[in-house]
């Protein structure tokens, strides 16, 4: 099960509201859409430390497959990526494979990220190369079975620039990018159901909150997202409110998605009203 915190108590300030420059724009993607922190930021009982921002641990994900922490993505040259390449950090991104060779647990969502424009994973890699080096050693990996690395459907290849001014294109590829699938679809045999049971939902997560369930947000009218208006929706991604006022819990990333452009945040709604109803 993955397991990805969040914290209503977010404080962000390396990603600009409209991106311009490519380490804007990397900034936009890491800090807001990706929601990188989550496991690559260490936690305290109050949230993300942010004075240690992508060093890596120490939260543990333990599943039969791995026991795994998130890395260190600082530029740091001894217990971070400083020493990778450029077109590394791009194959560990797109493919989940190390400079070594070895491949990157499930965990770390790379079946998405095929879907990065070639422009975006520059600037993601010009992003990580500016942010402040940290020296911190994270435990490594530990591999006890095999595992397979699933592509999402529909985003196994880059999208063409072009087709990024299709707002309903737009936003499949932000969900994409964001990973919204990797909670919202059920799992079967340690496998995301996409071809069955795209965004049903169902999937428990446990943690300091208790127990939350990601709900059904395929268009059906009843039990998903369908009779939900554009605002409201939006709202429940931005500031983890339900329609009828209830709020939700994490691992949601609302904290990170409230800082997203109106634009993106209309493409995602638009894109969602596509996907086929569920039960």
């Amino acid at each position: 099960m993955f397991r990805r915190l969040a914290y209503a108590c977010l404080v962000l300030t390396a990603a600009p509201a409209f991106a311009q420059s490519p380490i804007e724009r990397g900034a936009y993607l890491v800090n807001t859409v990706m929601t990188c922190h989550n496991c690559h930021t260490p936690m305290t009982q109050n949230g993300p430390d942010f004075s240690r921002a992508l060093s890596g641990g120490p939260q543990v994900f333990d599943e039969p497959p791995f026991t795994v922490r998130g890395a260190n993505i600082t530029p740091d040259q001894e217990t971070g990526i400083g020493k990778w390449t450029d077109a590394q950090i791009k194959q560990a991104l797109r493919k989940g494979v190390r400079p070594d060779g070895s491949k990157l647990a499930p965990i770390m969502p790379t079946g998405f990220y095929e879907i990065l424009t070639d422009r975006d994973l520059d600037a993601i890699v010009a992003y990580l190369r500016s942010v402040k080096p940290v020296k911190h050693q994270v435990a490594p990996p530990i591999y006890k079975a095999a595992f397979e690395r699933q592509v999402f459907p529909g985003g196994e290849k880059p999208m063409a620039e072009g087709d990024m001014s299709n707002t309903v294109k737009r936003g499949f590829y932000l969900a994409t990018a964001a990973h919204c699938m990797e909670c919202h679809t059920p799992q079967v045999k340690g496998h995301s159901d996409f071809a069955k049971s795209l965004g049903k939902g169902g999937t428990e997560f446990k943690g300091p909150w208790g127990v939350s369930v990601a709900r059904n947000i395929t268009s059906h009218k009843e039990k998903g997202l369908g009779a939900w208006s554009d605002d409201e929706i939006k709202t429940a991604i931005t500031k983890g409110v339900r329609r009828d006022g209830t709020k939700l819990k994490p691992p949601m990333g609302y904290p990170y998605y409230a800082r997203m452009t109106p634009d993106d945040l209309t493409a995602i709604v638009a894109w969602l009203r596509t996907v086929p109803p569920q039960e």
